[in-house]
């Protein structure tokens, strides 16, 4: 596979999108399906279509499409900044139709360095936010009335420059960002840890975008593990949690959308932003990987995650008394039962903890025990890994088929393992899992990957949740107190299931800090005792 043929979006036809836009320009909905036809058809009788482009920053053009309703009555406004893809503003039109056909008027554009926009990709970076800012310019332009009220609507890279937008124009009123980084330092870095396999499949997907040298150079630096530092500071400028005092003193209403097991852009760091916020909000959090809860949408197929995201538009920029703000601020589908879970708050999905303690002999034990040892040796690959592939190992989630693991073939030679009891009961894991473990290791740069499987009495693995751990400071010989915040679930462990904890010290979503052969001993000192923290619904 070359760089261009990867796609962060691969279950978009672009020729189809194609003939969708088309049939806007044109009228004539015949070679489309039924459904689109209907579509199309809905969206020219309310308002009208065209490509445009629009003066972004330093005066490049941006490629845009255009749809707007005649007459002089107020109205509401929405701009939809691109995902990370060559399809540009392409993959909003049957959306932006949608919200057409509802009385927006409606400006999608290619993200700078992405499709047929001039410029270089800035990585949701300044320039980036001064295009969302006229592009919205350009919008209300044209726009023949009055502008009621406006959105800024993104899905992935969009969803970041969405937001980043809203905290430097105090024009904006209201946000949807659909699996979209609020943090892209800890995309980059999690715990100390690159994420390398994530990087690289930015870059295989930016293959026909131009990326700025300044970003190009960043992500090589990630994947080398060099300069981490600059890296950071480069990633808070272009982080929307780094920028969120202007959405909190303004009370800015957002809607989230994710993935439970995004491998592009983890959870926490979008439920860190969200906690923060003041305002209405919102956050739906679904089975799959990145993009593909609301997948279906953008090809223009009933879906969950685009309903609520006009919902929350009608409602906050049309006034709409249509009751989306009184159904909590969380909304959890279960792994693997896909029942959706509506909760008030995020800190009230969780009702109790549950701590286990790492014991001798393998162990989850209920009481803490000292003195035992349990080696994991660096270098090796193991069947303990995160997923098969960035951002499309939840297709067969979505389809009920999570990946299986052959937990019999976990090597304790060179793993660290600990299992627990059978569950008397369901156990309901609900909000983020925690570890404190202590190692020792005789290399002053270190680390480890941990696992929580869900495992069938057959000996067949689910991974419930997963992170990464570095310490790069200890010196050599030295015991190390990783504190670790695995990634947030909503998991059903089933009676009789048995929950398995795993330490991996290599694995190939992430760099690598270990020399090879080197061993990770864990223990459990008395005055700090190792343990897992489950946190229950």
């Amino acid at each position: 596979m070359t760089p261009a043929d990867f796609s962060l979006h691969p279950d978009l036809d672009a020729t189809a999108l194609a003939a969708f836009t088309a049939a806007l320009e044109s009228g004539d909905t015949g070679s489309l399906p039924p459904a689109r036809a209907a579509q199309a058809a809905e969206c020219r009788a309310a308002a009208s279509f065209g490509r445009v482009k629009v003066a972004g920053a330093e005066g490049h053009l941006l490629d845009g499409a255009l749809w707007r309703h005649p007459g002089g009555a107020p109205r509401p406004l929405v701009v939809m900044p691109s995902p990370w893809s060559d399809l540009g503003w392409l993959a909003y039109a049957v959306q932006a139709s949608v919200f057409a056909a509802r009385g927006y008027n409606v400006l999608a554009y290619s993200a700078r360095g992405f499709g047929a926009s001039e410029g270089e990709a800035d990585v949701a970076g300044p320039l980036d936010t001064a295009d969302g800012s006229r592009a919205l310019d350009h919008l209300v332009e044209r726009t023949a009335g009055p502008v009621s009220r406006i959105g800024f609507l993104g899905e992935g890279y969009g969803a970041a420059i969405a937001l980043l937008t809203a905290a430097h124009d105090s024009r904006v009123d209201a946000v949807a960002a659909l699996s979209g980084w609020c943090d892209l330092g800890e995309v980059l870095v999690e715990n100390r840890t690159r994420h390398t396999a994530a990087v690289e499949a930015l870059l295989r997907s930016a293959g026909r975008a131009r990326l700025s040298p300044r970003a190009q150079s960043v992500f090589e630096d990630v994947a080398a593990g060099r300069d981490i530092g600059a890296v950071l500071r480069w990633a808070a400028q272009r982080s929307p949690s780094a920028h969120a005092k202007e959405l909190v003193r303004r009370q800015v209403p957002v809607y989230f959308a994710h993935a439970w097991h995004e491998t592009l852009f983890p959870a926490n760091q979008t439920l860190r932003l969200f906690e923060e916020l003041a305002g209405p909000k919102r956050i739906d959090l679904s089975v799959g990987d990145h993009a593909l809860p609301e997948a279906a949408g953008l090809a223009g197929l009933p879906n969950r995650i685009w309903t609520t995201a006009h919902r929350w538009f009608d409602h906050h920029l049309r006034g709409a008394a249509n009751g989306i703000d009184e159904e909590g601020e969380v909304l959890g589908e279960v792994m693997w039962s896909r029942t959706l879970e509506p909760r008030p708050t995020w800190p009230s999905v969780t009702d109790h903890v549950r701590r286990l303690y790492l014991a001798d002999g393998g162990e989850l034990a209920d009481a803490p025990e000292a003195g035992w040892s349990a080696g994991a040796v660096c270098g090796v690959d193991t069947p303990a890994v995160v997923a098969d592939a960035v951002a499309r190992s939840g297709h067969a989630e979505l389809a009920g088929l999570p990946r299986a693991y052959p937990t019999g073939e976990i090597d304790r030679a060179v793993t660290a393992v600990w299992v627990g009891d059978p569950e008397p009961e369901t156990a309901r894991l609900r909000g983020t899992p925690r570890l404190r473990v202590t190692y020792r290791t005789a290399n002053p740069r270190s680390g480890f990957v941990a696992y929580l499987l869900d495992v069938a009495p057959d000996g067949t693995g689910r991974l419930v949740t997963h992170a990464p751990y570095a310490d790069l400071d200890s010196a050599p010989g030295s015991l190390v107190a990783a504190d670790v915040e695995l990634q947030a679930t909503a998991y059903d462990v089933p009676r009789g299931n048995r929950l398995m904890l795993v330490a991996a010290a290599r694995d190939p979503f992430y760099g690598d800090v270990n020399p090879p052969r080197a061993t990770l001993a864990f223990t459990s000192p008395e005055a700090t005792p190792s343990y897992l923290e489950l946190p229950l619904g």
